[in-house]
């Protein structure tokens, strides 16, 4: 009889480190058997693709991501950070000969820092980067196509291909037309500030390679509005994201549904079997440091079993839904906003660094 249930192989390996079979405690083989045990990153990485969400590139290399995103908040804090300013700086020499100056100069300089930080997560990440669009031109077809044309420009101008990158563009109706042509082009979108079903369903009718619904955002959102606490599967964020899942698989739309924007571990848990999770370098140490076990909550076979009506995505029907949920249209609002304030602040920067 093999004795508590070990393998005789387990026991020979004792005697070779100096333990006998008769000598190894219980406790012994416990303590092996823990040593073994994957983190709960490992365990995530079984059945959704891991991504990282941060412009700080140098601190995600031991968590070793598929993809990895950024926007302009995790860019300008990055700019601030002395191990970052060489990139910038890089940049500024690079582009001093091109003859452009004033707005047209601060603008060409953040287009290609934006991918200069790209290419650099790349030497990290094995698939892809997200790279933003200016929020600014959230409500302009023609502007965020063309400006998606010039970021992908820049990357191929620097050996990179189109398919390791995404561009991100908010979930406007005017945005995810413009992703709607892009994806024609054979550039791929990432559709951001997403908070609701009627936007994923436009995004899915629309062919896009990958929708960010926004879980943290959306979990601020009800928290405030009804003076709360929300954990665990209760959360409004992860059930927005489950709703989302559950759609896009019933129905059978290849677009890829990424969780983004965690506000703690408990959210990622309870979204494992997510196609994508985009997570902060911060919960993603969490997860690394946890050996708790982690299961599987979302599979396309139970979420196929559903009974889930279709979502009407012309024109009026998006804007006469988006609208009757007020935090979709709150947080897509706000969120267009700040990361516009954040663009704002890093032409400020980049305009004085210029100017030196």
């Amino acid at each position: 009889m093999k004795p508590n249930g070990a393998s005789y192989g387990d026991f020979d390996e004792a005697a070779r480190c100096g333990k006998t079979g008769e000598t190894m405690s219980i406790s012994a083989l416990a303590e092996e058997e823990t040593e073994t045990k994957l983190n709960q990153l490992e365990q995530l990485k079984n059945f959704t693709k891991v991504v990282a969400d941060t412009g700080d590139f140098e601190t995600i290399k031991d968590f070793k991501p598929q993809d990895a995103t950024t926007n302009p908040s995790l860019i300008f804090a990055a700019t601030q950070k002395e191990n970052y300013s060489r990139l910038l700086e890089q940049v500024l020499a690079e582009r001093k000969s091109s003859g452009l100056s004033g707005p047209a100069q601060i603008e060409d300089t953040i287009d290609h820092l934006l991918v200069q930080f790209g290419c650099e997560i790349l030497k990290i990440v094995p698939g892809r980067v997200s790279t933003e669009t200016d929020a600014r031109l959230s409500f302009n077809v023609e502007g965020t196509i063309n400006k998606a044309r010039q970021l992908i420009k820049l990357y191929e101008d620097r050996g990179i291909g189109r398919e390791r990158v995404l561009i991100k563009i908010a979930s406007t109706w005017e945005g995810i037309n413009a992703a709607e042509q892009l994806q024609r082009d054979g550039i791929k979108c990432n559709m951001t500030l997403l908070f609701s079903l009627v936007q994923a369903a436009r995004c899915a009718e629309a062919k896009v390679q990958l929708i960010s619904p926004f879980v943290g955002r959306i979990y601020d959102w009800f928290k405030s509005a009804n003076k709360r606490d929300y954990v665990g599967a209760d959360d409004p964020g992860v059930q927005s994201v489950q709703e989302i899942y559950t759609y896009y698989k019933k129905y059978g739309y290849p677009t890829e549904v990424m969780g983004a924007s965690f506000r703690n571990v408990g959210e990622i848990v309870e979204l494992a079997g997510c196609d994508l999770l985009t997570i902060s370098p911060e919960l993603l140490g969490k997860l690394a440091a946890s050996s708790e076990i982690l299961e599987r909550r979302l599979d396309p076979a139970n979420a196929k079993a559903h009974d889930v009506a279709r979502v009407a995505t012309d024109e009026k029907s998006f804007r006469w839904l988006l609208n009757e949920d007020a935090m979709a249209t709150e947080k897509t609002a706000e969120g267009i906003r700040k990361f516009a304030a954040d663009i704002d602040k890093l032409e400020k920067f980049v305009a004085g660094k210029i100017q030196k």
